[in-house]
């Protein structure tokens, strides 16, 4: 049950799932249906919450696998029910789906309709999944909602503020369940926490960053941050991704003035300029929102483009209202459910493309033609 896979490490796929009862943690894989020629094993663990315990929740690594290739799978040793999935492309052209703050409405179902319909190869989601909110049998039906998609194509996730689920005195431990189900490839890519990680596909480096771990110069996310930028190498990964949960440039009248989206901003912006990040994806703000280049509150062409996209379809409803008026630096904005493109053509150049739920097909209701800056004289120095 609850079957999704997520990326782990060069050429190679973590594979999770739950059981009621406790079963051995094996997948059976191969390149044909029924025909599984290869095997690996991997760990076991539950959580316990209140008065809920999970079930069983299984994480295998298999691999190495082939690029763009569709494997058939079985998780266990005795389910009869086979799932495939196909890898991610070794080079261009790649492209991602990206969606934040899923929840679990019939807003959300025709976000994944729309998903699913548009041929990509890795979801990035910004944080907020599930909406559980401390009820953890939300984490479940979350679970089998995303699963006709999850256990088909890798989705790489980050926190947001839904999957804190602190209790004072009560329940001590953040992220609980967050970091039992959705564990990311973070010792992979040398980070000490689920938090935060990187991993690398076709062609482009992606950060995800934590808006709810520590972000300051002194922090350890900010120390992992510099050691991972570090490795980016341009010329393997011309394209630098970086995506968080709370948004540091923002017009809706939502979320403003909040310590998770400024004082990151503050600690991390210079970081991520001077690494001349082609985009950073947020969440968090229940609407969609495009920026122009910028950096420090104003044009730069050889800054990010910052794009809030938290209209996924959660239970809270749309952040309707913006700051009047648009602000100059605001390419398009909209208060609409919906899902973003970055199709990643090759190089050079992507084209990242905004689609609302409204429309019964893909419509391009936004659309830019996204240079990378590594490709920018101007811009890159190293």
């Amino acid at each position: 049950m609850q079957v999704h896979i997520s990326l782990s490490g060069n050429n190679h796929m973590r594979i999770s799932w739950i059981t009621v009862f406790r079963t051995p943690a094996i997948i059976h894989y191969g390149t044909s249906p029924g025909n599984y020629t290869s095997s690996a094993k991997g760990s076991t663990n539950m959580y316990h919450y209140l008065k809920y315990d999970s079930g069983s929740i299984h994480d295998v690594v298999i691999g190495p696998l082939k690029p763009n290739t569709i494997y058939y799978y079985r998780c266990g040793n005795k389910s009869t029910q086979e799932f495939n999935f196909k890898t991610p492309p070794q080079r261009f052209p790649i492209k991602f789906a990206v969606a934040g703050d899923l929840g679990q409405t019939e807003w959300t179902s025709s976000t994944l309709q729309h998903i699913v319909k548009s041929n990509y190869d890795v979801l990035l989601l910004p944080g907020d999944l599930s909406y559980a909110d401390m009820y953890q049998p939300w984490w479940d039906t979350f679970g089998y909602l995303v699963q006709p998609l999850a256990s088909k194509r890798p989705w790489m996730v980050t926190q947001g503020n839904h999957e804190i689920e602190k209790i004072p005195k009560i329940h001590k431990e953040k992220f609980t369940a967050y970091n039992a189900r959705w564990v990311m490839p973070y010792e992979e890519s040398g980070s000490p926490s689920n938090l935060f990680y990187s991993f690398e596909v076709g062609g482009v480096h992606v950060i995800m960053l934590g808006s709810y771990a520590e972000f300051e110069s002194d922090s350890t996310q900010y120390r992992w941050l510099m050691s991972d930028l570090k490795k980016v190498d341009r010329k393997r990964t011309p394209w630098l991704v970086v995506v968080l949960h709370a948004p540091w440039y923002n017009s809706n009248r939502a979320h403003q003035s909040e310590y998770e989206s400024i004082g990151m901003k503050n600690a991390m912006e210079d970081v991520l300029y001077e690494a001349r990040v082609d985009v950073v994806l947020a969440g968090h703000v229940h609407a969609y929102e495009r920026f122009s280049r910028v950096y420090k509150d104003r044009a730069n062409e050889c800054g990010p483009v910052y794009i809030t996209i938290g209209d996924g379809g959660n239970r809270e409803g749309l952040d309707m209202w913006f700051l009047d008026p648009q602000p100059k630096l605001t390419a398009y904005r909209e208060p609409s459910f919906g899902h973003g493109l970055f199709y990643v053509k090759n190089a050079t150049h992507a084209v990242w493309t905004w689609h609302r739920n409204d429309d019964h097909v893909a419509v391009a209701s936004d659309q830019v033609v996204l240079r990378n800056l590594a490709s920018v004289s101007a811009c890159y120095n190293v």
